[in-house]
């Protein structure tokens, strides 16, 4: 019997079962209609029970937190805490007039900005998986920014806001839809 981790060959079976009819059909048409025989509304949602596998006894992982490359902390500022809303949780340096290393957060989401050479490469694109991403982009159109007037994209299956930080590093803030 087969379960939901085999619904990518479920998948290329239909696609072929149909195309022998003469019907044909995407790969992503029919992943959303294996997920939907498996009770599920989208394959982004199937597809994230696929991906979660049992770590072996003892083994688990925290949340991850990206390093972010910076040049200039007020202009870093600015952005993160300014039009964002993060708030510093930490500041390090290794002495007076040495580069910043610092973590911000807002919420469960924890970044690390560095003005260490070494840490992260400037141009960086990271992905934030959230709840609430309309009121979100309100929120950030709200405090008029002048650099910046993030959109709110539909893509089908999820809904976006990507924000490009002032050393153009990239945030996608993404949310499913259900």
């Amino acid at each position: 019997m087969r379960d939901y981790r085999d619904a990518k060959t479920m998948a290329k079976a239909l696609r072929e079962s149909l195309a022998a009819r003469n019907t044909e059909i995407t790969h992503s048409e029919a992943l959303e209609i294996v997920a939907r025989q498996f009770g599920v509304e989208t394959w982004n949602i199937l597809s994230a029970r696929i991906e979660t596998k049992p770590e072996p006894a003892g083994v688990s992982f925290e949340q991850a937190v990206p390093i972010v490359r910076i040049f200039d902390v007020p202009k870093a500022h600015e952005f993160y805490l300014g039009f964002l809303g993060f708030s510093v949780d930490w500041e390090h340096r290794y002495g007076d007039n040495f580069p910043l290393y610092t973590q911000i957060s807002r919420g469960d989401l924890r970044l690390h900005l560095s003005e260490h050479a070494g840490d992260a490469t400037p141009g960086g694109n990271m992905v934030v998986y959230m709840k609430g991403i309309r009121a979100f982009q309100k929120e950030l159109i709200g405090k008029d920014y002048r650099y910046m007037k993030p959109g709110l994209e539909d893509e089908g299956t999820r809904l976006e806001v990507t924000v490009i930080d002032p050393f153009q590093n990239r945030i996608r803030f993404m949310e499913h839809k259900e």
